[in-house]
């Protein structure tokens, strides 16, 4: 191999950026560990260099001279699950934009057992701090006893904890009833998540509430596991409540319903209206196009590691709960005359 060659198979190192930026090798090194005593002027001229060379930063090195490995654990549960899989998804690329690698584990829905021995291998591995996507109160009872040395921030627990932080699931329930009601219905059922599920418990919540402020009688409840197939099993019972709309807590029971309902003879929203939660893609291809409740799993990822990374009080703010957004489509009419 020639010497020029060779030269392009070596790795770039800091001794090459530190050339190109005119600077000591020890510039170089403070700027890679944010050193607050680097001018600007130098700290660009040092980024340019490391960009032009195609320099790639070895965390592993500059954990011995920070002491941060620049990675964030993220623990998680019910990954197949919409919610869930799109927090994890956008966790990655939120900390992936914020310099810092993500490294996963995974934990059987509320087993206190796995959740410590899930937290104790990522800790394991100085991670920089943790975010836990905890659908389950068994999953904060099992954090709650652990003593846990890095920050750490939970998703998907409807807000419970001092670290906790979600997206508002009961004003969402509330914009979903008050869609239905401001279409003129007043007998509304909900079709609720599983009752060990905080987000389904804080969305039956939103619905009662709503319904209450507005004067109007409590409604059926019926309760799926959030597939499409419980949707499609609870249409019997949906249609003996003879009630004229259907608030759904995800979209996947949604669809199953109005399966069921087309099966039935039922067309929506015709006969009876349907509205659903989180805004899933397939959402807007429905028939008919569902109208439902937009979760922004992007903005409650970026709060998060803002949380776990920053200082508390620059932080504080990013714990505010993140606003639902009421996506109208063509699933709700005003309920047709008796």
């Amino acid at each position: 191999m020639d010497e020029t060659a060779a030269e392009r198979t070596r790795a770039v190192g800091v001794r090459d950026v530190a050339a190109l930026a005119g600077v000591s090798r020890q510039t170089v090194s403070r700027v890679l560990n944010e050193h607050p005593e680097v001018a600007e002027a130098t700290r660009r001229r040092v980024l340019s260099a490391m960009a032009e060379l195609g320099y790639r930063m070895n965390n592993a090195a500059r954990a011995l001279g920070t002491r941060r490995s620049r990675t964030l654990g993220v623990l998680a549960s019910n990954a197949e699950q919409y919610g869930p899989s799109r927090s994890i998804a956008a966790i990655e690329a939120s900390a992936r934009a914020a310099g810092y690698w993500v490294s996963a584990a995974f934990a059987e829905a509320g087993d206190a057992d796995a959740v410590v021995a899930a937290v104790d291998h990522l800790i394991a591995q100085g991670m920089d701090g943790i975010v836990v996507v905890a659908p389950h109160a068994r999953t904060l009872e099992a954090l709650d006893a652990l003593r846990i040395d890095v920050p750490i921030v939970t998703l998907h627990s409807s807000g419970r904890g001092a670290r906790g932080l979600s997206v508002d699931q009961a004003a969402g329930a509330g914009l979903a009833v008050a869609e239905l009601a401001d279409a003129g219905h007043a007998r509304i059922a909900h079709l609720a998540g599983p009752a060990d599920w905080l987000e389904a418990e804080s969305r039956a919540d939103g619905f009662a509430a709503e319904l209450a402020a507005r004067g109007l009688e409590p409604g059926p409840v019926v309760e799926g596991d959030w597939s499409a197939a419980s949707g499609y099993a609870a249409t019997g019972a949906i249609i003996d409540a003879g009630v004229t709309a259907v608030f759904c807590a995800n979209d996947q029971m949604a669809l199953g319903l109005l399966g069921g309902l087309h099966e039935a003879g039922m067309r929506v929203p015709r006969d009876i209206s349907v509205v659903g939660f989180d805004d899933i893609p397939d959402a807007a291809y429905y028939w008919p196009q569902l109208t439902t409740v937009r979760q922004d799993f992007a903005e409650l990822a970026r709060r998060a590691v803002a949380v776990v990374i920053a200082e508390a009080d620059a932080a504080a703010s990013a714990l505010d709960p993140v606003a639902p957004v009421l996506v109208r489509r063509e699933s709700v009419a005003p309920p047709r005359c008796p």
